[in-house]
């Protein structure tokens, strides 16, 4: 699947890409700071490459969450949560605030969204929700840009 035009950004501009980690790590300190489980952020990550289908970082963060602790079936049913019994009320509140946070272009994060959202967590974890998204959010649009290889 790698095609040799395709230029790796992480490579050709290791700087910037090396601030995305930093990023990444600040978000990740202020959503444990917020006191939000690290196995759901594992699984707000995996939902937002879900919906942006980036293989490269599904396949990283279902091990990340697996590695944790996370149970198989929670993984299994993800693009389905809304439908089951397996996520908490605060699941529910960060799951959905990241798809609204991930479609932006299907209607950006309506007022009913962030409501929802404010009704379950505190301000302080609607920000690491929403700084958790908009990471992983740029990590898949680098590594499917770049075509980041995943598999044979």
């Amino acid at each position: 699947m790698t095609d040799p035009q395709r230029v790796n950004l992480g490579e050709q501009h290791p700087v910037a890409y090396k601030t995305l980690i930093a990023l990444s790590s600040e978000v990740a300190k202020a959503a444990a700071a917020a006191g939000l489980d690290p196995l759901l952020v594992e699984l707000l990550r995996i939902r937002t490459s879900q919906i942006n289908g980036c293989a490269f970082c599904l396949r990283m963060h279902t091990h990340d969450a697996l590695k944790k602790g996370e149970n198989p079936d929670r993984i299994a049913v993800l693009p389905a949560w809304a439908e089951t019994g397996y996520f908490s009320d605060t699941d529910r509140a960060a799951l959905s605030l990241t798809e609204a946070i991930t479609l932006v272009p299907d209607g950006h994060v309506s007022d009913e969204d962030f409501k929802a959202a404010a009704a379950v967590l505190t301000a302080d974890q609607i920000s690491a929700v929403a700084w958790l998204a908009t990471v992983m959010n740029a990590f898949n649009r680098v590594a499917i840009t770049s075509r980041y290889p995943v598999g044979n």
